[in-house]
């Protein structure tokens, strides 16, 4: 069933869509939190880390998500 999910067409886009997705609204929520400063951005002690961090939990995200999405999917087209 897993190889079958994730060689089904569009996978693997919905996974990055919604991964960037989540990075992105991540970013503007923890922004909006600090005030909109823009110290936030220039506060971050180790840039290359907190990016692969995010890149990381984005992909785990999109991938959890559209995994769950598309398993029920096709469970569903095989029960008709």
């Amino acid at each position: 069933m897993f190889s079958k999910v994730i060689s089904t067409q569009g996978f693997w886009k919905s996974v990055f869509s919604l991964g960037i997705a989540f990075v992105l609204l991540f970013v503007i929520v923890k922004w909006a939190i600090e005030g909109f400063k823009m110290e936030y951005f220039t506060a971050i002690q180790n840039p290359g880390v907190t990016v692969l961090g995010l890149m990381l939990s984005g992909f785990i995200y999109g991938f959890l998500v559209t995994f769950g999405k598309f398993r029920a999917k096709i469970k569903k087209d095989e029960a008709k």
